[in-house]
């Protein structure tokens, strides 16, 4: 049915390294942490061990339950980085535990007790806490749990080997499904079949590419057989919310290997499935990507984003139908409706200038410079102080001229020469010349 397919793959997953993000050279040469004596014992782990999450774990311990760290935070200390968020798994059940938090004294929140995640809150930050569980009804998208005690079951459920190994306070790792040994040899595989697991939840399929940014060095190192289960299970990602959609889209979008994932994802049908535009313009995001990485900025995703559509409508288009903010849709069709003329060598900083002094907030025109590879000139606005047009209506009927739509006209007109004189022009050459106009 696929025979074509891992063929074709070999081939497909390969792009120029040009088009490696420049960040992403750092993560030829991490190392993952020494486990002295079988125990994780870094810095960033005991920086980790404050005295609330401790007197939490001991919380749990004393009355017989299970406390370890899971997902993103031993990951990345296996990576030798600082965590950013602390997600622990226990074998306690919801309702026990916010009765021992009652009991104690900690606040808590009742983040998602359905699925067995409630969030306790100290001075020193907030811990999510989630009891162990299994999916027993899941349409791809939702899921009914149950709550469960085995370790191994509840990583089985989750989605990658490097995101399903646990974690105790002192040190012990829990790998049940060798997440260690594919993060030191930088793959990105689901657990267990690939195909139950994307069909637990078809946004996995995009968490793979995402995930494959961020620990992967090289552009090309995919395992085939995992490409093989996503091209298959496609379809099922029609019906993920986009708001989802663009929260994991964001991330590959700023992430390591952008282009090469994108256009990975349109040959195996992700990102029709999720309502990129067809063709997308895979070569413009190629070129506005190299020229990020050449020049060491970040661009905002939607700006990335836009790079695939050719036409303000087909940007206005896609803001709609994935939900954009206001701010993000603007931005977008702002940057496609200017980047032609951006573009051009004999465009001058008095470009960006105008569109500023008309009226675009500064940060949006930097963002076009910066689009357009036009570092120098992103630098020079953000060194230069807007000049404030000095002629308003008042002064013109002040001056003798009439009121109505002729004002209008005529503000328009001495807007467009102040301009033109480099915002030389004063409140009193304006006028005079407003006269001149008139007479």
């Amino acid at each position: 049915m696929l025979a074509p397919l891992a063929a074709r793959l070999r081939h497909l997953t390969r792009v120029p390294s040009i088009f490696i993000f420049r960040r992403c050279k750092c993560l030829k040469h991490c190392y993952l942490p020494s486990m002295t004596s079988g125990k994780l014992d870094t810095p960033n782990f005991q920086k980790l061990k404050t005295d609330d999450l401790l007197r939490l774990e001991a919380l749990f311990r004393d009355r017989g339950y299970e406390f370890r760290l899971v997902g993103g935070v031993v990951r990345d200390l296996l990576l030798g980085k600082a965590p950013k968020d602390v997600d622990i798994a226990t074998d306690c059940t919801p309702d026990i535990m916010t009765k021992m938090f009652e009991e104690s004294g900690i606040r808590y929140i009742e983040t998602g007790l359905k699925h067995g995640t409630v969030t306790v809150h100290f001075g020193t930050g907030d811990y999510e806490i989630t009891t162990l569980r299994v999916d027993k009804v899941t349409d791809g998208r939702h899921a009914e749990v149950e709550f469960i005690r085995d370790w191994k079951t509840d990583a089985l459920r989750r989605d990658l080997t490097i995101n399903a190994m646990s974690l105790t306070l002192d040190g012990v790792l829990y790998d049940y499904f060798d997440g260690q040994r594919h993060l030191t040899e930088r793959k990105i595989l689901f657990v267990g079949d690939a195909r139950t697991r994307i069909r637990e939840d078809y946004l996995r399929i995009l968490r793979y590419f995402r995930f494959y940014g961020k620990i992967v060095p090289e552009p090309d190192h995919h395992d085939v057989a995992t490409l093989e289960a996503i091209a298959e299970m496609v379809n099922g990602l029609k019906d993920i919310s986009v708001e989802r959609v663009w929260a994991e889209m964001s991330k590959i979008l700023t992430g390591n290997h952008a282009p090469h994932l994108v256009r990975l994802m349109y040959r195996l049908k992700v990102a029709q499935a999720i309502g990129l535009p067809d063709p997308g313009w895979l070569e413009e995001l190629e070129k506005v990507w190299k020229s990020m990485s050449d020049g060491c900025y970040h661009l905002k995703p939607v700006s990335l984003l836009v790079a695939l559509v050719h036409t303000v409508d087909e940007a206005y288009r896609l803001a709609e139908a994935w939900k954009l903010s206001n701010n993000e849709k603007g931005l977008g069709a702002f940057i496609v409706e200017h980047r032609t003329v951006a573009y051009c060598l004999d465009t001058s900083v008095k470009y960006f200038q105008d569109l500023v002094v008309d009226g675009t907030p500064l940060a949006t025109v930097q963002e076009l410079a910066y689009y357009c590879g036009r570092v120098e000139y992103a630098i020079r606005l953000s060194q230069w102080t807007v000049p404030s047009f000095p002629v308003n209506g008042t002064d013109l009927l002040a001056a003798g001229f009439k009121k109505g739509p002729t004002i209008g006209k005529l503000l328009g007109y001495l807007r467009q020469q102040w301009k033109e004189s480099n915002f030389g022009l004063d409140k009193t050459e304006l006028l005079s010349l407003a006269l001149k106009t008139c007479t």
